[in-house]
């Protein structure tokens, strides 16, 4: 059996000879072309500058002639880094790494993302793909899922999230590209053409949705298409993150977990008994999972 990943040309080569030969625009010259300001707007914002030691954008909003998000959006623009437009933020609410990037919530991400990198590269250097499981499906496993992605993401690597819940798959709906085709179908045999959908404005990062929701998503997750699907991606992505089903709904997780290789584990405070977390770590080391670490939501 032979697993064919078909999807979007997965070659940065180009991307980064275009890149290389593009001189990055000033931070004045984003916000002009984003404001549409006048010669003289600039003279005066260059005036302002001076005369009250500010940046150029400090100077532009002082002056009314730009906004915190002009400036925001121009500082992305310059370091390449994914920041959610207004309507992106009303589209994905959940994205906190692209819609309030600044905020705690981001820094909180950054922060366990620099642990994870630590803790999934294996002795030959080689990066596992990283399953994140929790006990309940109310303990913000998808959520954190997809902002770790974001963040991963911004640091410059290929990513791809595998939405592996088949049994309440919402990853299409978080990062908002096309369900279709996805993971069950090529589980099932019926080709992987289109699977791999990259995210707008999110550059370097890609979704495998779910696609169809199977009546048999154990079954599917424990044939040999996923373990090869998993070989794939990680040849072909630097960051491999894989949502599953809460254990209230069964073995999948774990199952999903023990071909990853790597596992986190997402609980809610106040929301989860000691007991069915420590059952859920338990059967994660039975099966040789790498544990990453466990994370307490507090939201």
């Amino acid at each position: 059996m032979n697993v064919k990943l078909e999807g979007p040309d997965l070659s940065i080569g180009d991307a980064q000879a275009v890149e290389g030969g593009t001189k990055t625009k000033a931070i004045g010259e984003l916000i002009q072309d984003a404001r549409n300001l006048s010669a003289d707007d600039l003279d005066r914002i260059g005036r302002y500058q001076r005369e009250n030691d500010l940046r150029f954008g400090e100077a532009a909003i002082a002056l009314g002639l730009a906004d915190t998000e002009d400036v925001l959006q121009a500082l992305a623009q310059q370091f390449k880094y994914a920041y959610a437009d207004e309507e992106t933020r009303k589209a994905a609410p959940e994205l906190v790494m692209l819609n309030q990037p600044f905020g705690h919530q981001a820094e909180a991400f950054r922060a366990i993302r620099s642990q994870i990198l630590m803790r999934t590269q294996s002795e030959k250097g080689q990066r596992r793909p990283l399953a994140v499981v929790s006990p309940d499906s109310s303990d913000g496993k998808t959520y954190f899922c997809a902002n770790l992605a974001v963040a991963l993401a911004q640091l410059g690597g290929k990513v791809v999230v595998i939405d592996a819940d088949m049994r309440g798959a919402r990853m299409d709906q978080v990062f908002g590209v096309a369900s279709g085709a996805g993971l069950s179908g090529v589980l099932s045999g019926r080709g992987g053409k289109g699977i791999v959908k990259s995210v707008p404005g999110v550059p370097n990062l890609y979704v495998i949705p779910v696609g169809v929701q199977p009546p048999n998503p154990l079954e599917l997750v424990e044939g040999p298409s996923f373990g090869m699907l998993l070989r794939e991606v990680s040849i072909k992505f630097d960051h491999v993150i894989v949502d599953t089903p809460a254990s209230c709904f069964g073995s999948d997780g774990v199952v999903i977990a023990s071909r990853c290789g790597s596992a986190l584990v997402i609980t809610r405070k106040d929301a989860n008994k000691v007991g069915r977390l420590q059952e859920l770590v338990g059967s994660l080391q039975a099966g040789q999972v790498r544990l990453a670490g466990v994370i307490m939501n507090e939201l």
